[in-house]
Parts: structure tokens; C-alpha cells; sequence
């Protein structure tokens, strides 16, 4: 049996989150009420260049938007998944072949096979942790 998957510590949780600029959010929506615009707008607010990655979408927090990771013409240091289980197999492997270097999956996106798989790939993987929880408990100084 593989070994269970594990997320990093919270000093390297800070770390990539300190190193991180650009963060191309999958399935990021245009709906204000929906977790992936509120996450993505305050990470917008602590600096970050947010990538919006969502088919049929033009623009979110007005930010050109691309159908998949791969149309995205310029480079990002991290992937923040907002898609249900079911579809993080398939984000995984298109970060795999992109070489990619770390992705988060938010809370409740759980695929432990996946992150084993990109982690054993030498991705940087966070699962099941939101984003912005962990910015505001690891890097707020405010």
C-alpha cells in the first residue's frame, strides 16, 4: 500500500507561500458568492498575480481568463484548484506535463492518489487547506 499522503509542514507552507507571485486558479468563478472569486480577490489583495483558468469565462476580477493551464501564455509559480474531486486527476496531469512546480487543492478537494502522484512527480503539493486561511495565519503581519 502507498504511503499516505502528507502536506508539507507550516514552515514550509510559509515558505511557498512567501516565494509564490503568480497563482493561475483552477476553475476560479465569475460568481461573487462563490469561494474561488472571495479566495482569488483577497489573494489579489496580498499581492498576488492572480490567473484566472476556466473555460467559456472571457475575464474574472479582471483578469484575462484561459481554458486550461496549458493555454496560458506566461508562467505562475503555483496552481490553486477550485474543482470538485473528480477533476484533480486530470488538473494533475496536465500540471505533470507542463512542469509545474507546486499546486494546492482547497478545502474538500481531496484526491489522495493524485497528490501522491504529483508529489512523487516532485510537485510541491497542499491538500485540503484553504489558501487563504493559511496566508492570513503564516504571512499576515498585519
Amino acid at each position: 500500500m502507498p504511503a499516505e499522503f502528507r502536506n508539507p509542514d507550516p514552515d514550509s507552507i510559509r515558505d511557498l507561500l512567501r516565494k509564490v507571485r503568480t497563482i493561475a486558479v483552477v476553475g476560479l468563478s465569475p460568481n461573487p458568492r462563490r469561494p474561488s472569486h472571495g479566495v482569488a480577490r483577497a489573494l489579489k489583495q496580498f499581492g498576488y498575480r492572480v490567473i484566472p483558468v476556466r473555460p467559456a469565462v472571457d475575464e474574472v476580477l479582471g483578469e484575462k481568463a484561459y481554458p486550461t493551464l496549458g493555454a496560458v501564455p506566461e508562467p505562475y509559480d503555483l496552481v490553486d484548484v477550485f474543482r470538485n474531486p473528480e477533476h484533480v486527476a486530470e488538473v494533475v496531469d496536465e500540471c505533470i506535463a507542463l512542469g509545474v512546480k507546486a499546486i494546492w487543492l482547497q478545502d474538500g478537494v481531496i484526491d489522495e492518489a493524485a497528490a501522491r502522484r504529483a508529489a512523487d512527480a516532485g510537485i510541491t503539493v497542499v491538500m485540503d487547506r484553504c489558501i487563504y486561511r493559511d496566508y492570513i495565519a503564516f504571512c499576515d503581519q498585519t
